[in-house]
């Protein structure tokens, strides 16, 4: 498995990394968590990703994989109380949150914790950055970061607090780009979420599913050829460090990882992606 150097972090990250939340919302088995994240670190993924909001992801992770911590690079997230005392991005309820993600995954120590998803104005009061700083000091991560899109994203990139950041990135989200080349600039670890558009070309969602905005953009710009393989390639080929795709499926890492092999994506084919896009609807914000 390829592996980048996390912009001016020290870390080396696998392109591919795992993302935490379908084991959670979508009541993975231990056993499946253990075979899918034990086959994977097995084969060179080294990034794990997961929230405190992502039901019980942290609470598997941690029983799956808390004696190879070794092994591989621990990423959450902070910011929803789930049952902590206090509101949405308070402080004291942040930092009861991190302490509570540190004992669920079984270590004294993760690798970066992201704001998660707090909107610009919440940013701009700063107490929730400070929350960070001092568990990074305390020992608790080794890095902060924010996950965002949009504005609240540029914001984060250009404060120069953070040492990473996590965004919206595919074939169908494409808003962020320019953020993501001045955080390439400033030595920031970039993660792409949602790097495939959650393969919404397959089939109409629900009205209420989770990837019906990205369906509704991909009648639109109807990519010709499009399929899991080219959408990763596409994501992979932008200034991203490492991309996070979710499963429960113990074979569907294997899968992935295959996706990648061969020679990269043609200049040509990347850039008849972005030429699309603009064509359609440059003015469209990230879904984050």
């Amino acid at each position: 498995m390829e592996k980048r150097t996390f912009g001016n972090t020290g870390l080396e990250v696998s392109v591919l990394g795992f993302g935490g939340a379908e084991i959670g919302f979508e009541n993975a088995t231990d056993e499946d968590v253990s075979r899918l994240l034990h086959a994977a670190l097995d084969a060179g993924l080294n990034v794990i990703d997961t929230a405190e909001c992502y039901a019980d992801s942290e609470e598997k992770i941690g029983r799956a994989v808390a004696g190879r911590r070794d092994d591989f690079h621990l990423f959450t997230k902070c910011g929803h109380s789930g049952g902590l005392e206090g509101a949405d991005w308070d402080p004291k309820m942040l930092a009861e949150s991190i302490d509570r993600s540190l004992k669920r995954l079984q270590t004294e120590r993760v690798d970066l914790i992201d704001l998660h998803s707090c909107d610009l104005a919440i940013l701009q009061q700063g107490d929730v950055i400070e929350v960070l700083q001092r568990a990074k000091e305390a020992g608790k991560t080794r890095l902060i970061g924010y996950s965002g899109d949009n504005e609240a994203l540029a914001y984060a990139v250009e404060s120069g607090a953070f040492d990473a950041i996590q965004t919206s990135v595919n074939v169908a989200d494409q808003a962020n780009l320019p953020t993501l080349e001045k955080a390439a600039e400033a030595g920031l670890g970039i993660i792409a979420k949602r790097p495939i558009a959650n393969a919404a070309w397959v089939k109409e969602p629900a009205a209420d599913a989770y990837s019906r905005s990205y369906w509704e953009r991909l009648q639109k710009l109807q990519y010709f050829g499009l399929d899991v393989a080219l959408a990763l390639r596409w994501t992979l080929a932008q200034p991203v460090h490492t991309a996070i795709v979710g499963t429960k499926n113990p074979a569907r890492w294997g899968q992935n990882a295959a996706l990648l092999e061969g020679e990269p994506l043609p200049v040509e084919a990347i850039e008849a992606i972005e030429r699309r896009w603009k064509e359609v609807r440059e003015d469209w914000p990230a879904l984050g």
